[in-house]
């Protein structure tokens, strides 16, 4: 009897200890993001990964440490190579400094990668409650860039531009070397597209191509499509 009771406490003593950690184990994991769905219930049964950013590219695309681009869904910084736009390189700057060597969370809204096998993500920064892609937007590093399928927070970060243009922070503050701050509106028309071979460029109603463009991006006024790094269609 003694031994049969001493083989039970063993047998008790074993399953406790493999599952105490275990359980353990999971709820750290999964303790930030638990945390996030309940901030984002979008995120509810999203796919999602944790990775370590090695590399930033520009404001809105990093490099992870298995050398996988990352695109952040939603948003769309200044361009910083070629042509270098208005607030590129401060939109850069601000990614490398809060991006650079962190652990992120990348989660999927509907597409795994664009064009260029980049993958598509909404991106939070591990302990931190606040989704990067809407970060970059509401401190005005951002416009915003709405490509179907993946739309999950396009209206919440259209209010976020419009509250960043409101407050004219960053890309849309007034500036000495610009003619007016950049205006939202209600019914934006001018196109935004971004060709086969990654320019950009901007159609206004009445042009050649306007009726057969199809539209990435829709922007209020010339200034605005200029400063979101697009160029004018030469017809």
């Amino acid at each position: 009897m003694k031994i049969y009771l001493y083989i039970v406490l063993l047998v008790s003593l074993f399953i406790s200890g493999c599952s105490d950690p275990g359980n353990v184990v999971v709820q750290d994991k999964d303790a930030f993001v638990t945390q996030l769905v309940k901030d984002y219930p979008e995120l509810k049964d999203k796919e999602y990964e944790i990775t370590t950013v090695k590399r930033i590219v520009d404001g809105d695309t990093f490099v992870t440490a298995s050398d996988q681009k990352v695109r952040l869904v939603g948003v769309n910084t200044p361009e910083v190579f070629g042509e270098v736009q208005y607030y590129g390189q401060e939109a850069s700057n601000f990614s490398k400094e809060r991006l650079k060597g962190q652990t992120v969370y990348l989660f999927k809204d509907v597409s795994e990668t664009d064009k260029y096998d980049r993958l598509l993500r909404l991106v939070f920064i591990k302990d931190d409650p606040i989704m990067f892609n809407e970060m970059l937007i509401a401190k005005g590093y951002a416009n915003t860039m709405s490509l179907p399928p993946d739309v999950l927070f396009t209206n919440k970060f259209s209010l976020l531009k419009r509250e960043a243009q409101s407050k004219q922070v960053g890309l849309w503050a007034k500036d000495t070397n610009k003619a007016t701050a950049i205006q939202s509106c209600s019914n934006p028309k001018i196109k935004g597209n971004i060709n086969s071979r990654n320019e950009k460029i901007y159609h206004v109603p009445g042009g050649e191509s306007y009726n057969d463009t199809k539209a990435e991006m829709m922007f209020c006024s010339d200034q605005e499509a200029v400063a979101s790094g697009f160029r004018k269609a030469t017809r």
